[in-house]
């Protein structure tokens, strides 16, 4: 096992709690998925797709993070088929940029990124 690999495992990655007020329980209370942290590579594959994908907030690339990031509470998938993405571009713009946003916590622009490497 490498050094990389070695000192990564050291570290628990623990999931974030997503709030999506725009889809209420039948309580009224938020529907609740859950998130790890984007990956390097995630991201190189959001990249692939879209490229500047911070700077230019592309829809579709923010579908594909929701689709890539979002799981249930057992941590599995919640949108694992092609049906859901199509289902999620139906979806209102603020909605998506609202769950985008919370997936994207603490990613800063590439340009701050390099700076603080």
């Amino acid at each position: 096992m490498g050094k990389a690999r070695e000192l990564r495992n050291r570290r628990t990655v623990k999931r974030h709690e997503i709030r999506v007020v725009d889809w209420p329980e039948e309580d009224g209370s938020p529907y609740v998925m859950w998130a790890r942290p984007l990956t390097c590579h995630e991201y190189r594959e959001i990249q692939k797709k879209y490229p500047d994908f911070l700077e230019t907030q592309d829809i579709a690339g923010m579908v594909d993070l929701i689709c890539m990031k979002a799981e249930d509470a057992n941590g599995d998938k919640l949108f694992p088929l092609a049906e859901d993405r199509l289902d999620l571009m139906g979806e209102e713009l603020l909605v998506i940029g609202k769950i985008a946003e919370q997936l994207m916590g603490t990613v800063q622009s590439a340009e701050v990124a390099e700076k603080n490497s």
